[in-house]
């Protein structure tokens, strides 16, 4: 303030134009500052919610069964191969191919979710999500069947807590939870093949209604003309 010099008006207006320039520099840096903020929190935000989304597929994945086999059979068709099947086992598999035995196309598909959603935890989760996931790889990399319950309730948990959920009450008991059984897609291409070939017969009949109705009425519209011209006497 006490450099200000208002005593003329050429120092008025010289001293207004460097309040102008200073405001001006202080209001642009302050525009870019909150500009990078925000698109720090939009990337950070960005960031969590993949990550939020990718966690939640896995916890689909390894949780979404209350009933059945809750484990994960590791073993593969070629471990299956390299020993004979007992009879029991076998005439079970042919009579009822959608048991979830190992050589099942069922379980293989389980299978494979379960290790693609413990890639995701180990790359996602955080240090106890990530010890759980890759102990349960090292699990199925050793030929054991796995539990996934543990992992699931960590998932849900952490989950809960990022969405700013209410905690689950404690005396609230719930089910053991095992990796979602995979459903085939043969019945929806069955379906929409289905009806691929019917939209196809009515374009066909339609054609073939619509050839049939021209090509008549043409005939007979013809034959008439034909008729009249033959019966019209000559002067």
């Amino acid at each position: 303030m006490r450099n200000l010099d208002f005593s003329s008006w050429r120092s008025l207006l010289v001293t207004l134009a460097g309040l102008a320039l200073i405001t001006l520099v202080g209001v642009g840096l302050r525009v870019v500052m909150m500009l990078e903020i925000q698109r720090r929190r939009e990337r950070m935000n960005r960031q969590i919610n993949e990550r939020l989304r990718t966690l939640i597929a896995a916890y689909k994945t390894l949780g979404g069964s209350f009933t059945g086999n809750l484990t994960v059979d590791p073993r593969h068709r070629r471990d299956l191969r390299s020993r004979a099947p007992d009879a029991e086992t076998g005439a079970q598999e042919a009579a009822d191919p959608s048991v979830d035995g190992a050589g099942s196309d069922r379980a293989r598909r389980i299978r494979d979710a379960v290790e693609a959603a413990l890639s995701d935890i180990i790359l996602l989760g955080t240090e106890a999500q990530v010890r759980l996931a890759a102990r349960a790889a090292s699990e199925l990399i050793a030929g054991n069947a796995i539990p996934t319950h543990e992992l699931v309730v960590s998932l849900r948990d952490f989950i809960r807590d990022a969405l700013d959920l209410d905690p689950l009450p404690s005396d609230l008991m719930i089910p053991m939870q095992g990796p979602a059984r995979a459903v085939s897609s043969g019945g929806r291409g069955k379906g929409e093949s289905g009806k691929e070939d019917s939209q196809r017969g009515g374009g066909g009949m339609g054609m073939g209604m619509g050839m049939g109705m021209g090509g008549g009425m043409g005939l007979g519209i013809g034959g008439r003309d034909d008729d009249s011209l033959s019966s019209d006497p000559r002067p």
